[in-house]
């Protein structure tokens, strides 16, 4: 389940406006399908099918756009394809029927998953009874349309090129509205305690590694590197040093410089070697992995750490949007397990929120849990 936004495709839950106080069984002739009794009628199933249809026109310019879905035979997509795209009028008819087909199978799914979800949702809230007012509903539709469309003729334009009524953008955010306040009834606040606990089991998050930057010479022999040593004491720089001596890849074209180097980083010898001396000290050979290193630490970056009370709003704010992530997990788990055994769908509109759904063979679906 996704909250709804004000846009023009379907990336959000609608439905006609359908009381939730009948009761009955299989889905009647003119519908799609039914749920505990409330059926999606054909003709609010294509008016979604149009709206969904205007969103993929809009984003791939030539795609049909869909006025009524009519499986299996699609006479009506056959002709309104043939009205609408002139370069598809001398096709067979049974090669539009293949298009339509095609469309259909595309469009639909998504169709049906926002229409059930949007009665799953309105079904959910009044077994809870949670309930949200028609002035809710307004003072968030005026917010939401505040935000996207500076004045009312770019609100109109917006209806005109989506298909969608006034009505429909009033129930949508209605539905938001429900599907927030179920959430927030699951969602389990987050104390004191679980903050620390993060916090002590997540320290590495709040904070910096001590760093070094380090140069070295890394020499096959020990002869070599108490000679580069030598050298070095003397005062020739590393530049020079590490180009005759060095056998180190990484550092031996840049004055053997190892720069913000961490704790388990380099060689085991260097490691502890160099994180245990002083800072500007000449110091080796010390026999590591790859040969002899002489090595000196030119710079400290102390470990950071912030705070408990630092930390907080942070972890805060994690732990609340978890919370909120398994709310929603739960509102739809139990949705399913609620109205799913009572969404009956007509056979060309099956899928697998509805009763009875089988995935097809090699697909890799499992039946939904409740379906019969």
């Amino acid at each position: 389940m996704r909250l709804l936004k004000f846009t023009l495709a379907l990336g959000a839950f609608f439905v006609a406006a359908v009381g939730l106080a009948a009761c009955g069984s299989g889905v009647p002739g003119d519908s799609v399908a039914d749920m505990a009794g409330n059926p999606i009628t054909t003709a609010a199933f294509d008016h979604w099918m149009y709206v969904e249809s205007a969103s993929n026109a809009a984003q791939s310019p030539g795609s049909p756009i869909i006025v009524a879905a009519d499986p299996p035979q699609f006479t009506s997509c056959i002709s309104q394809v043939r009205r609408q795209i002139p370069t598809y009028a001398k096709k067979s008819d049974k090669e539009l029927r293949g298009d339509c087909q095609q469309l259909f199978t595309s469009t639909f799914p998504t169709v049906m998953n926002f229409l059930i979800t949007a009665y799953w949702i309105q079904a959910e809230a009044a077994r809870l009874h949670v309930n949200v007012t028609d002035s809710q509903v307004q003072q968030e539709f005026n917010r939401e349309k505040a935000q996207a469309y500076p004045n009312d003729a770019q609100f109109q334009q917006f209806l005109k090129q989506s298909g969608q009524t006034l009505a429909d953008i009033l129930f949508r955010v209605r539905v938001t509205l429900l599907q927030q306040k179920l959430i927030a009834r699951f969602t389990q606040k987050v104390t004191p305690a679980q903050v620390r606990n993060f916090y002590y089991s997540h320290l590495s998050q709040f904070g910096t590694q001590e760093t070094r930057d380090i140069r070295i010479v890394l020499a096959k022999s020990l002869g070599s590197a108490k000679a580069a040593k030598a050298a070095l004491s003397k005062g020739q720089s590393w530049t020079k040093v590490a180009k005759q001596y060095s056998t180190d890849p990484t550092s031996k074209n840049s004055g053997g410089l190892l720069r913000g180097v961490m704790r388990g980083q380099e060689d085991a010898a260097l490691d502890k070697a160099a994180f245990a001396a002083p800072q500007g000290k000449l110091l080796g050979p010390i026999k590591g992995q790859f040969g002899y290193y002489v090595f000196e630490v030119t710079k400290i970056t102390k470990a950071t750490l912030q705070s408990l009370a630092q930390a907080s709003p942070t972890i805060q704010q994690q732990l609340a949007s978890q919370a909120q992530s398994t709310a929603q997990t739960t509102l739809s788990s139990q949705s399913k397990k609620h109205w799913q055994p009572q969404t009956k769908c007509r056979k060309q509109f099956m899928m697998e929120d509805c009763a009875g759904y089988k995935a097809p063979k090699g697909s890799g679906v499992q039946p939904p849990a409740g379906g019969g």
